[in-house]
């Protein structure tokens, strides 16, 4: 029993930091998330959107994608075929009750008013799956239990490949109220993050 202690607050000690490191990512992007010029904003599959605030994850890829058009680095499009990169957020919740697959979620046409301008997109057709459908997989609306996240989370994927959801995330951020406007502390971190990675490959030979 007393060897025991030590190795449970060894493992406390290493979960405290791999938390810590997922909401601070200092790893260097690599040239191709750089490089990268579209970008594709969705809401991640697995999420369920809470019954008591059924926009909720609606409105947090809406406050993504203002918050990336006022940065101005990437261009926003509707297809994961045109896009480089693919932005999967996921508001936090208290566990409990969840609508999953919600047609809140859909947006056949986007009129979304931005400083100065206007973005009209039109989605035609449904798009493709960004993820692998499991084996008996229910993908219309439907209620469910889920234990969900108090944080919020923001995660990065390659775009151009099928079932770009599959891969793991190139860059990830998880906060309370990261996705939350008007300060969207999450597309704040990504562009430190792409900052520093740029000024890292330049002081390379």
């Amino acid at each position: 029993m007393p060897r025991r202690v030590p190795l449970v607050l060894l493992i406390a000690l290493l979960l405290s930091c791999m938390s810590f490191a997922k909401k601070k990512n200092k790893q260097e992007l690599s040239n191709v998330v750089l490089n990268a010029q579209t970008v594709l904003v969705v809401i991640h599959p697995d999420a369920g959107e809470p019954v008591t605030n059924p926009s909720a994850n609606r409105s947090a890829r809406e406050n993504v994608e203002n918050a990336l058009t006022k940065w101005g680095r990437f261009r926003l499009v509707m297809s994961p075929q045109t896009a480089d990169l693919i932005i999967a957020v996921r508001k936090g919740h208290a566990s409990g009750p969840t609508i999953k697959n919600s047609p809140a979620d859909d947006r056949p046409v986007i009129l979304q008013p931005t400083d100065g301008d206007v973005r009209i997109g039109v989605q035609r057709g449904s798009p493709p799956p960004l993820s692998s459908p499991g084996p008996g997989q229910n993908r219309g609306p439907h209620i469910q239990d889920e234990i969900g996240s108090s944080e919020d989370s923001f995660e990065v994927y390659l775009g151009g490949v099928e079932y770009p959801l599959d891969g793991a995330p190139v860059w990830r951020y998880i906060g309370k109220h990261a996705l939350d406007a008007p300060a969207v502390a999450a597309v704040s971190q990504f562009q430190k993050a792409i900052d520093e990675s740029e000024k890292q490959r330049q002081k390379k030979p």
